[in-house]
């Protein structure tokens, strides 16, 4: 289990890691990437980024508990237990304490989170929303109140009665059906302290989270990006980006906006510590970690 936590003004921010040893084939996770590139790019990817002496690219898989002045917000759930996911033999039917142990080790008991945030309702997004109970998938946080893209729900929901799809059915719709999500627009802001940023692309109505008094000290990315290579390139999609030219103008103008105001961005699967800032390289940009 990994947690890590710092404070940001009057945020308390926990990093919670269910698994930290993902690993994708780079040329067939990022489309357009090309040998020549990666190779150019080798000697600052490797270690973190880049498995050493291969062309696989290293992922994390976490989370995010933000204590505010007003309330605890988990963003993102990670990957969950007891899934179905046949084609991620990592993620299916796992069943380990990794997730709830760094919970723990941060001082949060499922009964503290007051809102999940989910930036969009891919499988190593929602997991957690739910738990098995019984044969029942019930609400993983009981008190809290999950928010969600109407539209990125109505989507997915068009496509899951088109196929099933096992995310959508063990970890979106218990917790609609059992009144526990709110949908709102990508734009919503909760309070003085949460705001939700649209950053489309990735899916069809992903959104970044601030974080902050009144503007935004964190965001959290969600994954309108993956890898530092993309911030290098931002031109560079994942294959499974809903709309690859979106995605890319996404990036790019999130990437000017948060290096111009010196943001601090959570990342949701760079490799550890997955928190820093961008600031400018050649055409692209790069990512400072934040090591504490």
């Amino acid at each position: 289990m990994t947690t890590t936590t710092f404070r940001i003004g009057d945020l308390t921010i926990h990093r919670i890691v269910e698994q930290e040893t993902g690993t994708r084939p780079a040329f067939d996770f990022l489309a357009g990437l090309t040998p020549d590139v990666l190779e150019q790019n080798r000697a600052w990817l490797e270690p973190d980024a880049l498995v050493p002496g291969t062309t696989d690219l290293s992922f994390c898989f976490q989370s995010y508990v933000v204590e505010t002045p007003h309330h605890t917000v988990l963003v993102d759930s990670c990957i969950g237990n007891h899934k179905v996911r046949p084609k991620r033999p990592a993620w299916h039917l796992k069943d380990d304490d990794y997730f709830m142990d760094a919970l723990g080790t941060a001082g949060i008991a499922v009964t503290d989170i007051d809102y999940v945030m989910c930036t969009h309702l891919h499988a190593d997004h929602v997991g957690w929303n739910t738990r098995l109970d019984n044969g029942r998938w019930v609400p993983t946080f009981p008190n809290a109140r999950y928010l969600m893209s109407g539209t990125e729900y109505a989507y997915w929901v068009e496509q899951h009665a088109k196929a099933p799809i096992d995310c959508i059915a063990d970890s979106v719709l218990p917790v609609i059906e059992q009144g526990r999500a709110e949908l709102v627009g990508s734009a919503h802001a909760l309070n003085d302290h949460i705001r939700l940023l649209p950053t489309p692309g990735h899916t069809i109505d992903h959104f970044a989270v601030g974080l902050g008094r009144g503007s935004d000290a964190v965001v959290m990315t969600g994954d309108l990006i993956h890898s530092p290579l993309q911030a290098r390139y931002p031109e560079l999609c994942a294959r499974v980006d809903f709309d690859h030219p979106q995605a890319a103008a996404t990036r790019r103008a999130f990437l000017e906006r948060q290096t111009e105001a010196h943001t601090v961005c959570c990342t949701a699967h760079f490799p550890s510590p997955s928190y820093g800032r961008f600031q400018r390289w050649g055409d692209g940009f790069q990512f400072v970690v934040d090591r504490g």
